[in-house]
């Protein structure tokens, strides 16, 4: 399996479960870091950027590159968040960076995936969106927005690829307990807010075998905020 922004905060808890679970992770980074040679079996990474084309083919080709252990699964981590004034205020650059990175990693890592879940007999796409996308908030019109369109992405994939045995579905967090969201707000309830290690078994049970029934579906994980 594929699982972008694996470095995250959300991401490294996401890939800790499925490692522990068995499963092969790909995780792609953008450049190697110090310490992050693979850590456990089961785990490798990647030197690929997923905002362009041949970044996402080469991650792709990692997580096929195993013939025991065949790409079944994508996880669709990868995005950003910034925040200004209202839309008026708001330059054209920075609306379009927010769809940059939110929905072009999203789209070419799937778009990457598919001929080969679908080769394989079938698989998941789980793509991880945000409350926002639902429930905008003033100030970030190109985060809500951006984040409105990997869900409905992910919704035109379910309905693309259903017959060929692929599913595809959507979590949609609140504010994720994080460092870099703690540093952003520090005087915010943290208590109230979702965990990864919340997260990660909802995003586990889609991309695995037990949910195959279940696709084109919105899960909220919205902690107690």
């Amino acid at each position: 399996m594929v699982v972008t922004g694996g470095t995250g905060g959300l991401g490294g808890a996401v890939v800790a479960s499925f490692v522990e679970a068995g499963w092969r992770v790909v995780v792609p980074q953008r450049e190697a870091r110090p310490g992050s040679e693979p850590a456990a079996d089961g785990l490798v990474r990647v030197i690929a950027d997923l905002a362009d084309p041949a970044g996402a083919a080469r991650a792709v080709e990692a997580a096929t590159g195993e013939p025991a252990a065949p790409l079944r699964a994508v996880v669709n981590l990868v995005g950003g968040y910034a925040s200004g004034g209202l839309v008026h205020e708001t330059p054209v650059e920075e609306f379009e960076r927010m769809l940059t990175v939110n929905l072009r990693p999203t789209y070419l890592i799937t778009q990457a995936a598919l001929p080969h879940l679908v080769a394989a007999g079938g698989g998941a796409v789980v793509c991880v969106s945000a409350r926002a996308a639902v429930t905008p908030f003033a100030g970030a019109a190109g985060y809500v927005t951006a984040k409105a369109a990997v869900l409905a992405f992910a919704n035109a994939v379910a309905v693309e690829y259903r017959s060929r045995g692929v599913r595809c579905n959507t979590v949609l967090p609140s504010v994720i307990d994080t460092p870099a969201n703690r540093a952003a707000q520090p005087t915010a309830d943290h208590s109230r807010w979702v965990t990864p290690a919340e997260i990660a078994p909802v995003i586990r049970f889609l991309a695995s075998p037990e949910s195959a029934p279940t696709s084109g579906t919105t899960v909220p994980v919205y902690g107690r905020a």
